[in-house]
């Protein structure tokens, strides 16, 4: 079973890679993406619980026109000239974005994470520079989305989109005003009809919220992001489904749900995730006096470790204080028995790697110039949820709980890579050659079982049928990593534990969030 899964798995990775192009033109539509046609509407979700919103009465959504008002009337008027004349390249546009929008941002975000998941070049004297907000166009850009920082940008930009469809839900609801095609019959609609509201558009909605996150995440690419932006507001008029009023309602409204996320995200202890040069000073020492082998930077010169105090950043699905509680139990010490077997099982892999491990390593990988682990569960599970024809709402919900738990997940181990500061194998044992490229951090534990263990937790909770499949994908992960010679056996085990125990935080969220 395990070979039919991670060979399932593989097409869809290569799939994933292509799916859009980070450039002005409009790409060919995915041919294996139908137009979106929930089976359920979802209309209780602006009851669901979220995250960081608050309560709708914080949103000044202002009542609509009357669909019997002049106002109102003139905007049928020239919706139905503006759906009547469509150039090829505005039905290319309409086509891209009605497969789904929650989808289409999330395969952006991916793109955007690959994009930028390049370590900097180091300077002629041989320090590395730093990306910088304040300045995102310099070298180098901003921002370097190594994998918690990505983990991290996944999350924020989930969770807006989720807890600004649930506030479009509830206005939805509360103003209860019918599509213009319900209105008037003469009205040619391009997407799937229903029986949802329109007032406010939930894709100007997506649109808003999605545009504020990324410009703050990724703000190089500023000019992009408003382009995919204007294109989703565009092809609900285009397609014939909202009039302009509900868009211009539905774009503000994202946006200022948006802002409250924002203002969570820039006080959660991100800017000082980097450390310095003192602090990492410290975590050397801090080992030795443990009489431990610490870790070392391979690089050459060595580049500072990966943002030493991201175990620091807020979590999103427990309280901080309990980051110490789920901090993987100690390692083997590098002396002992046990690390001493762990090594040697690791140096047979690398010396004895066969072509089926070969090609687990591969697919894992997920190293620079790639979307991460956590760009690749959420390719995997974007997948899954295209076949359960979910409302966008619902994929909403599901890719905020799957990247609060890889983000959570990213900050525990992330607290205990630098907590206990251990060396890689092929530090410890030179004849150790790595079959894939070496991070730049300590081994224990291991980010991919971590984060793995994390995803498949939260991803069998969703698609309780592809449990099976998830759990045996999370192990597959973890184990390419002893395969290629960057971590041991402890390294591995310890990080599915820890990724489970956050994703299971995600799963009781899941049973009390009013989704069910």
């Amino acid at each position: 079973m395990k070979q039919t899964i991670t060979h399932l798995f593989y097409g869809i990775f290569l799939l994933s890679l292509g799916i859009i192009s980070c450039n002005k033109d409009i790409v060919e539509v995915d041919s294996n993406y139908h137009a979106l046609q929930p089976v359920k509407l979802d209309l209780n979700a602006g009851s669901w619980k979220p995250f960081f919103a608050g309560a709708s009465t914080d949103y000044p959504v202002p009542a609509p026109d009357d669909v019997n008002s002049a106002a109102y009337q003139n905007e049928l008027k020239e919706l139905k000239i503006l759906v009547s004349n469509l150039t090829d390249q505005q039905k290319k546009i309409i086509d891209y974005w009605k497969v789904g929008s929650v989808l289409r941002w999330n395969e952006i975000m991916r793109e955007l994470v690959a994009k930028h998941n390049l370590a900097p070049y180091q300077k002629e004297d041989g320090t590395y520079p730093v990306p910088s907000a304040s300045n995102p166009f310099s070298y180098p850009e901003f921002p370097f989305s190594n994998p918690p920082y990505a983990a991290r940008a996944y999350a924020y930009m989930s969770i807006a989109q989720y807890d600004a469809l649930i506030m479009a839900w509830k206005f939805k609801a509360q103003y209860n005003r019918p599509a213009p095609y319900k209105i008037d019959a003469g009205i040619q609609v391009s997407i799937p009809k229903n029986e949802l509201s329109s007032y406010p558009s939930e894709d100007a909605v997506l649109s808003g919220a999605s545009f504020e996150l990324m410009r703050l995440l990724f703000p190089a690419d500023i000019e992009f992001i408003k382009q995919k932006a204007e294109e989703e507001k565009n092809y609900r008029l285009w397609s014939g489904a909202n009039v302009k009023s509900e868009i211009v309602a539905g774009d503000s409204l994202g946006r200022w749900v948006a802002r409250k996320v924002i203002q969570r995200a820039k006080t959660d202890g991100m800017g000082a995730a980097g450390g310095s040069p003192a602090i990492w000073k410290q975590l050397e020492t801090t080992c030795l006096a443990r009489n431990e082998t610490p870790w070392l930077s391979l690089e050459s010169p060595k580049r500072p470790p990966m943002l030493c105090l991201f175990g620091n950043v807020k979590s999103v699905l427990f309280d901080a204080s309990l980051v110490s509680s789920l901090r993987a139990v100690p390692p083997p010490p590098t002396n002992s028995e046990k690390m001493r077997e762990e090594l040697n099982e690791v140096l047979k892999y690398t010396q004895n790697a066969t072509r089926e491990q070969m090609r687990i390593i591969n697919f894992w990988a997920d190293g620079a110039g790639t979307y991460t682990p956590p760009g690749h569960w959420n390719a995997i599970a974007s997948e899954e949820f295209v076949k359960n024809h979910y409302s966008e709402v619902r994929w909403a919900r599901n890719y905020a709980l799957l990247n609060a738990a890889l983000m959570d997940a990213a900050i525990i181990c992330w607290d205990t890579k630098f907590f206990y500061f251990n060396a890689r194998p092929c530090q410890l044992n030179p004849a150790i050659k790595t079959l894939t490229g070496v991070p730049n951090f300590p081994a224990y534990i291991s980010g991919h079982s971590t984060f793995s263990g994390a995803a498949a937790t939260v991803l069998s909770y969703l698609i309780p049928q592809r449990r099976l499949e998830f759990e045996a994908m999370a192990i597959e992960a973890s184990n390419s990593r002893i395969y290629g010679g960057l971590h041991y056996r402890s390294d591995c085990e310890q990080g599915l534990i820890a990724g489970r125990k956050v994703g299971n935080y995600a799963v009781d969220r899941a049973k009390v969030d009013g989704a069910n």
